[in-house]
């Protein structure tokens, strides 16, 4: 049995997918029950659990071979960085009463550094704080997602540019979500023999300039990448509805970016996914 968190998203939806489709038993971890729904008719086992909730999912994970697992966002709280180290404290305990031989966390590119990051830091926090838990434990580290650009794909569509925080000819590690969930089925399906870190990317890194001209392929129109200083980052962001610290704190990723601090631990290491930018993209359009 596997245990796979974030089916309602991206990365944990294509790790339950996968390992359905290959007989494979899995419990989706759901919020609530009508999430499950659609899960219990695929075949899974569904447990309905926060993943902050120490009971449930210590009973969730009681008896997996394996699970993935993931700190997913939460864009209400006062302070992010202390709300997610306060779930992911209340996960630690319940991995250690649950025996969990086996875990698959997704982290991220620059989850090395403990500071300069932004949102970053708090898989930082989870490598940490998780590392030695299990018997075997993956932390997938994943680049910048090519799903966050669909937040401006309404504006390309309109306006047919693509506007980005920093420069736009500069090739940088981008990954699709597909990707990544392959990546961690992998994973889940060849332990490591303790703490293992996977860097994973794109198939090649790729600049917004050609995620511009990807999507102007997509579009049938031509789509220009348009650069603002990362300095306007925070106040832009804002602009846009995202609360004020969430805005700080992309603001300094971006501003990691820039500086070359967002980047992988291992580069001559990485591993890389299969799907071209283009096919990464067309759902997003």
């Amino acid at each position: 049995m596997y245990v796979i968190a974030g089916v309602s998203g991206h990365t944990g939806a294509v790790v339950a997918d996968t390992l359905l489709s290959q007989g494979k038993k899995v419990r989706a971890i759901v919020r609530n029950a009508e999430k499950g729904a659609a899960w219990q008719k695929k075949g899974a086992e569904v447990a309905v659990a926060d993943l902050g909730d120490v009971a449930a999912m210590t009973k969730a994970l009681t008896g997996a071979t394996g699970a993935y697992l993931l700190s997913p966002p939460n864009f209400a709280a006062q302070d992010f960085i202390a709300d997610r180290k306060a779930m992911l404290g209340n996960l630690a305990k319940a991995i250690t009463a649950s025996g969990l031989k086996s875990l698959v966390f997704l982290s991220s590119v620059a989850a090395q550094h403990p500071a300069g990051t932004g949102p970053i830091v708090t898989v930082h926090h989870a490598e940490q704080l998780l590392g030695k838990l299990a018997p075997s434990v993956t932390f997938v580290r994943a680049a910048y997602f090519l799903e966050n650009w669909g937040s401006v794909i309404p504006v390309a569509k309109a306006q047919g540019v693509l506007p980005h925080f920093g420069a736009v000819d500069v090739k940088f590690p981008q990954v699709c979500t597909k990707d990544i969930g392959e990546a961690a089925v992998k994973a889940l399906l060849n332990p490591a023999d303790g703490t293992r870190v996977v860097e994973l990317a794109g198939k090649e890194d790729w600049s917004v300039q050609d995620v511009a001209a990807a999507v102007g392929t997509l579009l049938g129109k031509p789509v220009q990448a348009v650069s603002a200083p990362v300095e306007a980052a925070k106040a832009g962001l804002m602009q846009a509805g995202v609360p004020e610290t969430m805005a700080g704190l992309y603001a300094e990723m971006y501003a990691g970016i820039g500086k070359g601090l967002v980047t992988f631990e291992k580069p001559a290491s990485i591993t890389r996914g299969n799907t071209a930018l283009v096919d990464a993209l067309r759902s997003l359009v």
